[in-house]
């Protein structure tokens, strides 16, 4: 205690005494200190380092309960931490279950103070108490981390000690889907209906969208039986568990069994609604099945959801992602057809694609059907296409744009801006770049330029460092 100034001072005062340490000694000195845990870890510390001494796993356990005690346990945390990680590079393992427990009650009511003190204020009473908060909180970071068999293992071992509630299960659930182990997940389930535990709706619709998306259909079809047959009120499939399976289905040509499924959905009362086959006809674009889409777009049509300009939106930007021009030209045909006007946003996703493409042409008469069919052009369309003709050496249509720009006092979005001079000065077009400036002078400070410069420049640098 009287060589507490320092760490030098403390340990050559403890190295002048001599003494061969024991285990007994060292429980002994840590418990008379244990209301000092500082003093108490440095004495550890020098204790661990003395030749012919290593701590035992109680002596381990001891500290941590010291620290774990004290009123400073949420400065401490990492100190714990380290004790922890100090024992599995030495061969400790054998940490009991009631010292990892006594860490996660103390350091979750530490760290959860603030849930707890809104709850009282509130008056709100909190169903789960805070181990169990922190349990979960663990076995989710295990499980995003793709160590489910680890989770699974503290799960047991903890499970009889802890009670685990459903958001436990869940996790563990989709901790099982996670790596593509959906045996081992749908047991997660049957435990967890025994344990009285209803799984929701959306537990199930997230495994079957991450097994059809890994290709595993046997599996999904093995889930969406158990959801039919053997869920709860609450967990029956939806239309969207139906559009998950119909999209996973298509995926794999299996086209038959996708309208199969979907006269099923009529027949038992599961209506799909308008977001529904907005889901189903994306999937089936994404999946390269367009005459599949167009089937879901006009059974749309025959059971009255007629479809709006947001239903073909959603169609035409998988296809322009896609590059598949001709087929969402003919898409936006069949929109104008069925009376539905195509809006600035399918001009703008035609445009980009062609331009993307490298067709400037293609652009240019997209651009003159949109004034043919009396479609207002805005700021942002300008700016797309200043940049793309810019981008495929059209640098004098894109210049005849920017004088109209210019005349007509456009403000054009300051992204945009910033872009276009990019590429003004790429190809070395000082007036316009001048002209440009000037016009846009109006709108913006130097201020604000400069703030925005700066902000790019850090997001540059953040992204070469990832």
């Amino acid at each position: 205690m009287s060589a507490s100034g320092s760490g030098e001072s403390l340990g050559a005062a403890l190295d002048v005494l001599g003494i061969e340490l024991t285990t007994e000694l060292v429980n002994e000195v840590l418990h008379m200190l244990r209301y000092e845990e500082k003093l108490a870890f440095r004495f550890f510390t020098w204790a661990g380092h003395q030749d012919g001494y290593a701590h035992e796993p109680q002596t381990y356990n001891f500290m941590i309960d010291v620290l774990s005690s004290t009123r400073y346990k949420g400065k401490q945390f990492g100190v714990v931490c380290d004790i922890l990680d100090h024992m599995k590079r030495s061969g400790k393992i054998s940490v009991p279950i009631s010292a990892l427990l006594t860490i996660l009650r103390v350091y979750t009511e530490k760290h959860l103070t603030h849930l707890r003190k809104f709850a009282k204020k509130r008056r709100i009473k909190m169903k789960t108490p805070p181990e169990t908060d922190a349990l979960n909180l663990l076995l989710d970071s295990l499980c995003k981390c793709s160590l489910v068999k680890e989770a699974d293992t503290m799960f047991h071992r903890l499970k009889s000690k802890v009670a685990p509630n459903a958001e436990t299960y869940n996790i563990m659930f989709f901790g099982w889907c996670r790596v593509r182990n959906p045996k081992a997940a749908i047991k997660v389930l049957e435990e967890m209906i025994q344990m009285g535990h209803n799984p929701e709706n959306f537990a199930y619709n997230a495994a079957i969208d991450s097994l059809c998306s890994a290709g595993m259909l046997s599996e999904a079809r093995e889930l969406f039986s158990f959801m039919r047959t053997k869920g709860s009120t609450i967990s029956s499939p939806t239309a969207k568990t139906y559009a998950f399976m119909i999209v996973g289905l298509a995926k794999f040509d299996q086209l038959d069994d996708c309208f199969r499924l979907l006269a099923d959905m009529r027949k038992i009362g599961c209506l799909p609604d308008v977001s529904t086959y907005k889901q189903m006809i994306e999937g089936m674009c994404l999946a390269g099945k367009d005459d599949a889409a167009y089937k879901i777009l006009e059974e749309m049509a025959e059971t009255g959801f007629r479809p709006d300009i947001l239903t073909y939106n959603c169609f035409l930007k998988v296809l322009c992602k896609l590059k598949k021009a001709e087929e969402a030209l003919r898409l936006c045909e069949k929109m104008i057809d069925a009376g539905c006007e195509p809006s600035i946003h399918t001009y703008n996703m035609l445009m980009t694609m062609f331009f993307e493409m490298n067709e400037p042409d293609r652009a240019i008469h997209i651009w003159e059907e949109m004034d043919n069919r009396g479609c207002a052009r805005v700021a942002d369309t300008y700016g797309l296409m200043i940049d793309g003709l810019l981008s495929c050496c059209r640098a004098q249509d894109a210049c005849f744009l920017l004088d109209e720009i210019i005349d007509r006092g456009i403000k054009l979005p300051y992204s945009r801006f910033d872009a276009i001079l990019l590429r003004l000065s790429e190809i070395g077009n000082l007036n316009a770049i001048h002209q440009l400036s000037e016009h846009m002078r109006k709108f913006y400070n130097v201020a604000m330029a400069r703030r925005f410069a700066a902000s790019q420049k850090k997001k540059r640098i953040s992204m070469r460092r990832i």
